[in-house]
């Protein structure tokens, strides 16, 4: 058998980077990948995703704030504006901390209070009522830095110096649409007793597109990939915040439990109305 060449090895490589380019796409999540899914509330966490880490229970009520800082996020890939309502779902999937509203659900709250007092809600019977509305033990601030690296150009400068890699057409231009999109997160979490901050906690992940298939999947979506699911640059933040969040769990357990307010009402299956 006749003895493979170093320029024949070359070629065999170049080869595979042509067949990764048409669309392969990795998501790393620590050690592994993910995408935050499914819902939270009075049946539990419904289609978490599997790696996500929990609590057996909560320890305490838990606000989470906007970063005083913002975020750092590159400009035209259609991300929200705020990572704190998929921090929030996080949160409440896992079952370590009772989440309490500090934002638009406040806002409702104050409202409908002033709506009362001005005599246009019903006075009998009404469930908005002064002194009900349960505290933030603790508080929970993310942070984000997202940064997307152009690795194809530096593999394109290569190859050109490759006599036998550079005569292949359009190996070059393939070669350049090799991306890797990261984001590093964080998630400071502070008794609001105390001030002090008991716990902080990083995560990070890597989405790696080769070839056009990835770049033609992170393009699309338009006004519907306004979320962290439809575009490439979403899922590999939503991945890094549910990696911060399995980290910083390992702390929350440690904590000792607060008195926690009456659990939220429900109804059992007897009680449910008949097609609900």
């Amino acid at each position: 058998m006749r003895l493979l060449t170093c320029s024949h090895w070359l070629l065999a490589a170049a080869a595979c980077i042509a067949l990764a380019g048409c669309g392969e796409k990795k998501t790393e999540l620590g050690q592994g990948g993910s995408v935050v899914t499914g819902s939270a509330g009075p049946q539990g966490a419904q289609n978490a995703a599997r790696e996500l880490v929990r609590c057996d229970a909560p320890v305490a009520t838990l606000a989470l704030a906007e970063n005083p800082n913002g975020y750092i996020m590159g400009s035209g890939y259609q991300l929200p504006s705020s990572p704190v309502p998929l921090v929030k779902l996080l949160a409440q999937q896992s079952g370590c901390f009772r989440v309490v509203d500090r934002a638009a659900g406040l806002k409702g709250t104050i409202q409908e209070q002033e709506l009362k007092d001005a005599g246009i809600l019903r006075k009998n019977n009404s469930t908005v009522a002064k002194g009900k509305g349960y505290e933030a033990q603790y508080t929970l601030t993310p942070s984000l830095t997202f940064s997307e690296q152009d690795a194809g150009r530096g593999l394109a400068g290569v190859i050109a110096m490759i006599p036998v890699l550079r005569d292949i057409a359009g190996l070059a231009g393939l070669v350049e649409q090799v991306k890797f999109k990261e984001a590093q997160t964080a998630l400071l979490l502070s008794d609001n007793e105390t001030t002090e901050q008991v716990a902080a906690a990083t995560g990070s992940a890597r989405t790696t597109d080769l070839g056009v298939g990835g770049l033609v999947f992170g393009k699309l979506g338009g006004a519907a990939g306004a979320g962290w699911s439809n575009t490439n640059e979403g899922k590999v933040i939503a991945a890094a915040f549910l990696d911060a969040h399995n980290q910083l769990v390992v702390q929350a357990r440690a904590l000792q439990a607060k008195e926690l307010p009456p659990p939220v009402p429900t109804t059992t299956a007897a009680q449910r109305p008949k097609g609900g």
